[in-house]
């Protein structure tokens, strides 16, 4: 079906042809950084015609059109437009607290004429070209933001029509229902490194799944005599390849010609559906043209970043934005993302597309590509029907994110790049341009980040702009932005803690790009580890040390740029161009401290806070009785999981119910029955509290744990990040009080449950 000869020769002339747009995308962007060098380095050897084109622009930037003056009314400058339309957005999203087609057409519709006057202004005004190295600064920087505002104009336009298919899947999902529409599923779980213990409850689930028409399969890639085991224990299909070419991607194409359900589904080895999945998302493949319905990843876990920091039940994971912004503006617009789990997908497209691609690390989301380039529908279903493990790490987490970084780039030089591919739609190449520029911004934000220290090292002023110019156009637009950033997002993320989640990497990712450009295919598939635990904190060293000196320099630059400033204001300022020199030094100060504060933050999400416990703990309340020495007591659960759980008694225990005590317990509203010894006691709340680990825990007993922890549909719920001034507050109080300071001991019996 897949694997055929054919399918060979196809591969070795799409290698053919992948070289050959390697060399031809290398030398392009080579041939630009040659030219640039060229130019740059007869500006400086002063070479006469290259000096007078730029001699021209400064002049032309020291006078820009009249249009561009700030206006002013008896002196003062005016400000009431922009004070009036920081109102005026407060008052849609105060009317409008969720976005509407009205509200958010009319936020995005002001923002993009915002942009416009803003991007005007920096290029017709701003440009300091008056010496050479003064230009480099300010045109790089120009050029930096330049590629930060192309993307995000992007976003903005797409966001004119989203897509929320919620209502849509309430309509198709009773011809599943009724047994009306009944195809036949694979499930595909693809198996490389991970632990036997995360395998087993994401079998469980699936196999809870309120779904009878389907096959489970457990592709090994390791052939692994504990992944044979686990699938004959647990009574699921087990498939092993002879090689692991083409790593996930090349797994799943073996999964493919080895089996024959209509509809095929995948889930990472860590996701595990809730019980719905399958009735939720089958009904849209009544249409014969919808070929993949995605649906978002949720973490049963914390991301390194937020448990890091304390925050695991304040700020969003990072995915989150992708999921309730990024997905539906693309499902607008047809180009939904495939993220490589928790997706069903049409077999006969994927035949006739060829299977999952094999070119790239990146096989979901190309795979998508194609099947969007054969006029097939991508449905995106924006409810959480999947829960996984997220990276427990920041190496991890880095991993993850550099592996993402290269194999979306890859776009460049493979057979499915979306802005050459045949078949796509202008706009859904548009949207697909969005993401590939987004990781492109990882330069922007480190020469952000860099750009401080040329105003103090160099006495360079990149940006020639007086106070009024600043307040009249960079304040509405930049404040604007502020204000309505959370509420387009859904309040998944703060435009503060959005700077925070992108600073951490912004080194690697910088150079994974730059690498990737010019070396697309360097490193292989990378597996994220998962299920592991650290029962010390570590600082990740090799992450941190060039944050740790641009933290220096940064500091160093800032006691530099205050000593100048207060030094020059002693001196006669009146003189144009020392006056011009001192606002710079303004400028670069204030800079200098927001780099600072983030750089601080980054540095504390590099020191892991440990996890010594394998298992994921809940705070689920269920009722409880205890059986100990023929007395019954009463309690109510405090956290739960799949080897133990802590529980608040609301009655006073017996004097001989200690440590070591064995006893018999249920579970009343899952009717669950099962044995355990008692690991700790305390009080809490004034409650006497007892964590109990389960003994002899049968296979039926662990699939209704699974299924009560993981499957309940409408468990994994939306929150929402606090808004800018909060998130600001809450960064301060981490700077002067973090985690290893304020985090409690660490609870030893979680650590012997772990060992267990």
């Amino acid at each position: 079906m897949i694997i055929t000869p054919w399918r060979k020769k196809k591969s070795r002339s799409l290698a053919t042809k992948n070289s050959l747009k390697l060399r031809t995308a290398t030398l392009v962007l080579f041939a630009i950084v040659i030219f640039s060098a060229i130019i740059v380095s007869a500006w400086f050897t002063g070479e006469g015609t290259i000096s007078q084109i730029f001699s021209q622009i400064n002049t032309f930037q020291q006078q820009p059109p009249v249009w561009l003056e700030v206006p002013m009314v008896t002196g003062k400058y005016l400000l009431f437009p922009t004070v009036g339309l920081f109102l005026s957005m407060l008052v849609i999203t105060k009317i409008s607290p969720y976005p509407q087609t009205w509200s958010r057409c009319l936020v995005v519709t002001i923002i993009l004429v915002l942009t416009g006057r803003y991007l005007v202004w920096r290029t017709l005004s701003t440009l300091n070209l008056s010496t050479p190295l003064n230009g480099v600064f300010s045109l790089g920087l120009f050029l930096l933001e330049l590629l930060v505002l192309v993307s995000s104009t992007i976003q903005l336009f797409l966001m004119l029509n989203v897509k929320n298919r919620r209502r849509e899947a309430d309509e198709k999902y009773r011809a599943v229902m009724d047994g009306n529409f009944h195809p036949s599923v694979d499930i595909f779980i693809p198996t490389y490194n991970e632990p036997v213990f995360i395998l087993r409850r994401t079998i469980i689930g699936c196999q809870a799944l309120d779904y009878q028409n389907k096959q489970i399969y457990l592709l090994d890639d390791t052939q692994r005599l504990e992944m044979k085991q686990l699938a004959r224990e647990l009574g699921c299909n087990y498939l092993i390849r002879p090689n692991n070419h083409h790593a996930k991607a090349g797994n799943l194409n073996h999964a493919l010609a080895h089996t024959k359900g209509e509809l095929v589904v995948v889930f990472d080895a860590d996701f595990i559906p809730t019980t719905n999945f399958l009735i939720r998302t089958l009904g849209f493949f009544q249409d014969e043209k919808v070929a993949l319905v995605q649906t978002p990843q949720s973490f049963y876990n914390a991301d390194p970043i937020a448990r890091n920091l304390g925050l695991e039940n304040i700020i969003t994971p990072e995915e989150e934005v992708f999921y309730r912004q990024i997905q539906p503006i693309r499902d607008g617009v047809g180009s939904v993302v495939c993220a490589g789990t928790s997706f069903v997908v049409r077999r006969s497209a994927l035949e006739e597309t060829g299977g999952f691609v094999t070119e790239s690390l990146s096989e979901d989301y190309f795979t998508g590509i194609s099947l969007s380039a054969k006029g097939y529908k991508l449905i995106y279903l924006d409810e959480k029907l999947s829960a996984g493990l997220a990276t427990e790490n920041i190496s991890a987490h880095a991993t993850q994110r550099l592996r993402w970084a290269q194999g979306t780039l890859q776009a460049f030089f493979i057979q499915s790049n979306p802005l050459t591919i045949k078949g796509l739609k202008p706009i859904q190449r548009l949207a697909h341009l969005e993401g590939l520029l987004h990781w492109f911004t990882s330069i922007s934000r480190l020469g952000f980040l860099l750009m401080p220290l040329a105003y103090s090292f160099l006495n360079v002023v990149p940006i020639r702009a007086t106070t009024a110019e600043l307040l009249y156009y960079l304040l509405p637009y930049w404040g604007a932005n502020l204000i309505v950033f959370s509420w387009l997002n859904l309040r998944s993320r703060s435009a503060i803690l959005a700077e925070i989640y992108g600073l951490v990497l912004v080194f690697p990712l910088a150079m994974t790009v730059i690498k990737v450009m010019f070396n697309p295919f360097s490193k292989g598939f990378k597996v994220t580890p998962k299920g592991t635990t650290n029962h010390q904190y570590y600082f990740n060293w090799h992450l941190a040390l060039p944050l740790i000196i641009l933290f220096i320099s940064t500091a160093i630059s800032l006691w530099r740029n205050l000593g100048m400033c207060l030094s020059q204001l002693w001196m006669d300022t009146n003189a144009p161009q020392l006056g011009q020199h001192i606002k710079g030094l303004g400028l670069g100060w204030m800079w200098s401290i927001y780099n600072l504060i983030l750089l601080g933050v980054a540095l504390l999400i590099l020191l892991d806070t440990p996890k010594p416990d394998l298992y994921e703990w809940f705070d689920l309340r269920r009722i409880v009785s205890l059986n100990f020495a023929d007395k019954k007591i009463w309690g109510v659960t405090t956290s739960m999981s799949e080897i133990g759980l802590e529980i608040s008694l609301t009655q006073a225990p017996p004097t001989d119910l200690v440590i070591g005590s064995a006893l018999d317990l249920e579970i009343k509203e899952s009717d669950l029955k099962l044995e355990g010894i008692v690991i700790a006691n305390t009080y809490k709340d004034e409650f006497p509290t007892f964590r109990v680990h389960f003994q002899n825990l049968t296979l039926e007993q662990h699939r209704h744990l699974v299924k009560m922890l993981f499957c309940r549909p409408g468990q994994w719920k939306s929150h929402c990040t606090p808004n800018e001034f909060k998130s600001l507050l809450l960064l301060l109080k981490i700077l002067l009080r973090p985690r290893i300071i304020s985090q409690p001991k660490i609870d030893i019996s979680v650590m012997k449950i772990a060992k267990v």
